[in-house]
């Protein structure tokens, strides 16, 4: 989540389905950000709106397949054989985005 808080531009958004954590919001809120927790088996787990849920799902898939959301990539890219690697660039934090491991 810091490094979300890190790579955020000024008075952006920070989107999670995770919060189960103790964190330290001061740099979010030096920079302005906003954090959406989404808590997205709410509906499976409680049969509450799950019609909606699905509609949510459907419109997020068109916005993905039509190129309307692009994830942060790390420009560095491994192979599997290279996963110590890419696990040392997560935890160096000099990683931007996401590392990806390709197979």
């Amino acid at each position: 989540m810091l490094n979300s808080f890190e790579a955020a531009a000024l008075n952006g958004q920070v989107a999670s389905t995770v919060s189960m954590c103790e964190l330290d919001l001061t740099l979010a809120h030096f920079k302005g950000l906003s954090l959406h927790v989404v808590f997205m088996l709410i509906p499976m787990l409680h049969n509450f709106k799950r019609e909606k849920h699905g509609e949510i799902l459907r419109n997020l898939s068109q916005i993905v397949e039509s190129g309307g959301l692009r994830p942060v990539l790390d420009e560095e890219k491994y192979s599997l054989e290279q996963v110590a690697q890419a696990y040392a660039r997560l935890e160096s934090r000099q990683a931007i985005g996401k590392v990806v491991v390709e197979n």
